[in-house]
């Protein structure tokens, strides 16, 4: 089998995760042990570093250097979330065709995965042998034919450490406390918090995720009912919970303060960054259940990208072997491919990387299973089972 002769070339798409370094260290480590490609460049800021000619030589770095990228947070050669079209592409093409790059690394989501469709089509038409593979990075954890997305179970991690904590903090000083969480389509994010449930009571009693449909007045009856009972109530939703029309409510109450809606460039309504759910939603119990209730609502926004301090091992090994992987995959002579993680046993935990092809995943969408998400409200075991070795053991707390 003959590979093409040539460099390499990495970058990290979309939001940052505390793992997506890893992944890079990854694909670095297996080229230079490989001997894959003759230099490795970084294109910084994505899509964008690759259209100006923004690169940055790779090929020195050592074993030291790299593991400690790959405890760093965030995206170390930085991030764009320009959606490249195929005029985009063209011209990414023109630069990668100057540095005789032959394998193109993008860690990334979906969208991500469609950009290395696009550049590997539009250098099959000019007759350029260029291999394109998609390295699998999003902490909403939607990635199609993953059984779980590098990123997720650290992101997942934060979100159950953060809802035991505030828990506890509800607990002392009893109240509604609702906290908004990342998670347009899929609610995986949101659904974690579930793992902060312990015999001390903590976690929270209700769950909405996108998968189901968002009523006001049930939601209204889940909060009293909880209340009515427990004295204090805890509410995990998702940002992209949406009314019976498919409509986010973050999206209607956007409309109606603005007339308008921000959308990013893949034409996205804009969720994180505002904490105008929450406020709707402690709005909407004040004036239903009483305005003398204590009614707090927190939007946890990018702190659970990047948060340093909640690692989950088994996210950073499998970031950084999903890097490997993606190079091995090149090795194996395949002309382009996205890395899948398939779950092969749960007891023990073990997975399996597999590579397919990029149009299997790019622009879909995965989903919470209806199998997992129980009276609306909140999710089941089948769904704890799953998660839990994604995210590790949580802290123990005591009680008196």
């Amino acid at each position: 089998m003959s590979l093409p002769k040539g460099n390499a070339v990495v970058a990290q798409s979309g939001g940052p995760t505390v793992v997506i370094n890893a992944s890079l260290a990854g694909v670095v480590e297996a080229i230079q042990q490989s001997g894959l490609a003759d230099s490795i460049f970084g294109a910084r800021h994505a899509v964008r570093g690759m259209l100006e000619g923004d690169f940055t030589d790779l090929t020195s770095l050592d074993g030291a250097a790299l593991d400690l990228i790959a405890q760093t947070p965030g995206a170390s050669l930085g991030s764009s979330r320009d959606k490249p079209d195929e005029e985009y592409c063209k011209k990414i093409f023109e630069q990668l065709s100057a540095r005789d790059i032959r394998y193109f690394f993008y860690i990334g989501g979906n969208d991500s995965a469609d950009t290395c469709r696009i550049v590997s089509e539009v250098a099959q038409q000019a007759g350029y042998e260029l291999r394109a593979f998609h390295v699998p990075k999003t902490i909403d954890n939607d990635l199609v034919l993953n059984d779980h997305t590098p990123g997720f179970g650290s992101a997942a991690r934060f979100v159950a450490c953060a809802l035991l904590g505030d828990s506890l903090d509800n607990r002392a000083l009893p109240g509604i406390k609702i906290d908004v969480i990342m998670g347009r389509h899929a609610g995986f994010l949101t659904a974690a918090s579930a793992l902060a449930r312990t015999e001390h009571g903590t976690g929270p009693h209700l769950i909405y995720l996108p998968e189901s449909t968002f009523e006001i007045d049930r939601f209204i009856a889940d909060v009293d009912r909880v209340y009515s009972k427990e004295g204090r109530c805890m509410i995990a939703v998702s940002e992209g919970i949406h009314d019976a029309e498919g409509t986010s409510i973050t999206q209607m109450l956007a409309e109606q303060l603005s007339g308008s809606v921000e959308r990013d460039a893949h034409g996205n309504v804009q969720l994180s960054g505002s904490g105008a759910l929450g406020d709707y939603l402690a709005r909407l119990i004040r004036e239903r259940l009483g305005e003398k209730l204590r009614v707090r609502a927190d939007t946890f926004g990018y702190l659970q990208r990047s948060f340093a301090d909640c690692v989950s091992e088994s996210d950073r090994r499998e970031a950084r072997e999903s890097g490997r992987a993606a190079v091995q995959a090149a090795l194996d002579g395949h002309e382009g491919a996205s890395l899948t993680l398939r779950r092969t046993s749960d007891d023990p935990y073990t997975i399996e990387y597999v590579p397919v092809p990029l149009q299997e995943v790019a622009r879909k969408t995965k989903v919470m299973p209806a199998s997992w998400i129980q009276d609306g409200c909140d999710v089941t075991d089948e769904f704890l089972s799953y998660v839990a070795p994604l995210v590790g053991e949580l802290p123990r707390i005591g009680s008196v």
